[in-house]
């Protein structure tokens, strides 16, 4: 952790996660998107969307810190940080559960090495798994769950590090929709619910319909490299579905901001 930011605070509120003139190289020189720069307000969603190639995961994961910015600070509550943070974590659109462990011994694992004894670790487990619809699924194996499930224990993993930040990579790219549509709710409601300890969340997404369902704000990445051409605040009335005045009035201004090129 290195010196605080001098922009932690915005509009009244304090920003918790914030990227600063985001810059990242690939090994062949290749820039995939440059000064980039965004942030989440407290109790805020944000959505990331853009072109296939721009960059938007390999985003996430620089404002984790698991991949080095070329070029750019990142702060975490308006400090600076340069190393992987158990304050921040991510789900990654793929279903990412161990299948010799249960749903429990699979949310425990980011536990280990806490120091934790191994019953406080369990009932850490027992009540992330009952905040995503589990409870009782806590000895199932991932071949005994449905697609939806496992993703509801990888959801319960990340939290179960009580981050302060959720960072979310089409999450919900491999569900159903109907499942896919149930657990939109739940992240939201896990997000601004004041019995977690997420702060705000971050969404990848190439669904266009889900961003406006979830999203308080939506930063633009357009071009190559990839900049951040807009950023659009969303202020329907939640819960948001297709059948609410404005819905696909916002979805189509999205589109169009992503179909217009910027200038170079």
């Amino acid at each position: 952790m290195q010196r605080a930011s001098p922009s932690a605070q915005v509009g009244g509120g304090t920003r918790i996660l914030e990227g600063q003139d985001l810059s990242f190289k690939y090994p062949d020189g290749r820039t995939i998107f440059k000064d980039v720069s965004l942030f989440t307000g407290r109790d805020e969603l944000v959505a990331i969307v853009g072109p296939t190639g721009t960059g938007k995961s390999t985003l996430l994961r620089v404002l984790a810190q698991l991949v080095p910015p070329t070029s750019g600070k990142v702060f975490l509550n308006g400090v600076q940080f340069t190393k992987p943070s158990s304050k921040i974590s991510l789900v990654h659109q793929s279903i990412a559960t161990f299948p010799w462990m249960t749903a429990l011994e699979n949310v425990k694992l980011v536990l280990m090495g806490s120091g934790m004894p191994d019953g406080e670790m369990t009932a850490a487990g027992m009540r992330v798994l009952g905040m995503v619809g589990l409870r009782g699924f806590e000895s199932h194996y991932p071949k005994e769950m449905s697609g939806g499930m496992r993703q509801r224990v990888a959801i319960a993993r990340a939290l179960a590090a009580e981050p302060l930040v959720l960072l979310l990579d089409e999450p919900f790219v491999h569900l159903d929709e109907l499942t896919a549509n149930d657990i939109r709710k739940e992240i939201y409601e896990l997000v601004f619910n004041p019995e977690t300890s997420l702060k705000s969340a971050v969404l990848v997404s190439h669904n266009l319909h889900e961003v406006v369902q979830l999203a308080d704000r939506v930063y633009v990445l357009n071009g190559s490299p990839a900049t951040i051409t807009d950023c659009v605040r969303i202020d329907l009335p939640r819960p948001r579905t297709e059948r609410n005045p404005g819905f696909l009035d916002v979805v189509d201004a999205l589109y169009g901001k992503l179909e217009k090129q910027p200038e170079r």
